[in-house]
């Protein structure tokens, strides 16, 4: 089944939306959903008009995490040469996610209904998390008798911290928005589904009229330093502005600032 079955990309400026696009499923996740998401993301990361990604979702959930049935074909005869294919098959998996948290491109999840096991996880690589009050998140994996494998275990303690991550991986709960919100997970809760878009829209319209390979910078070097940690992150981006600064769009910035106007960036 071709990536077009469960996604649909339309671009809106500097916007590019992916929208989850088999609500019929609940919007579940198979084999060709964690194949497509890295080559979505090469295509958002290499074309220079798209400065923010919003991921949202049609029908009732905006994921219902992974697809069971199709997850029935990973079992196999126990075997050394299906276990080493099961581990090349998780790290691909994985890879579907890391592409959202490489791209360089800052990306906004907006969530609504359930966001269930490889939903939280995925949403864990995105930048910003909006969320509706309908929103139910879990990481259900160890409900499943499942470890989490493609990164929640890793992403969620520097999001919410290790009390929250273990109570919530442990148990494999349910959690609420307002939950979500309390913790720190999303950082913006709105009515419905409706004002959920206008407001990750608002919010890519933002980011996008500043300058974009600032706001790329920031991107990286946050990633780095927490992987790195504080010295290292100190060390790269006096590397990173000594390649950025002076920009064109530094100096529209300042031109803008002192003729009173509303500056325009580039991104060169």
């Amino acid at each position: 089944m071709s990536r077009e079955k469960y996604f649909k990309i339309e671009k809106e400026g500097h916007i590019a939306w992916l929208t989850f696009n088999r609500p019929e499923a609940r919007n579940t996740m198979d084999f060709t959903f964690f194949e497509s998401l890295p080559g979505i993301f090469a295509e958002f990361d290499r074309d220079p008009d798209v400065r923010v990604v919003v991921i949202k979702a049609e029908g009732k959930s905006f994921t219902a995490g992974l697809d069971l049935v199709a997850a029935q074909s990973l079992m196999g005869d126990g075997s050394a040469l299906w276990r080493e294919n099961l581990r090349r098959r998780i790290v691909e998996f994985q890879e579907g996610m890391n592409c959202i948290e490489k791209c360089s491109k800052p990306v906004i999840a907006a969530i609504h209904g359930h966001c269930i096991g490889g939903g939280t996880n995925l949403t864990c690589a995105c930048d910003i998390r909006y969320a509706s009050k309908d929103a139910v998140f879990s990481v259900r994996e160890t409900r499943i008798g499942i470890v989490a494998d493609i990164g929640a275990l890793q992403r969620l303690p520097y999001i919410v911290g290790h009390g929250w991550t273990r109570e919530l991986c442990l148990t494999g709960r349910d959690f609420t928005a307002e939950e979500a919100l309390k913790m720190g997970y999303i950082t913006k809760l709105f009515d419905d589904r409706e004002s959920l878009i206008a407001g990750a829209k608002a919010l890519a319209e933002e980011l996008a009229a500043l300058p974009p390979m600032t706001v790329q910078g920031v991107k990286d070097v946050i990633n780095y330093s927490r992987d790195n940690g504080v010295y290292p992150g100190l060390l790269y981006v006096a590397q990173k502005n000594s390649a950025l600064v002076p920009s064109d769009d530094m100096i529209e910035a300042v031109m803008a600032f002192l003729e009173k106007r509303k500056p325009v960036f580039k991104g060169r």
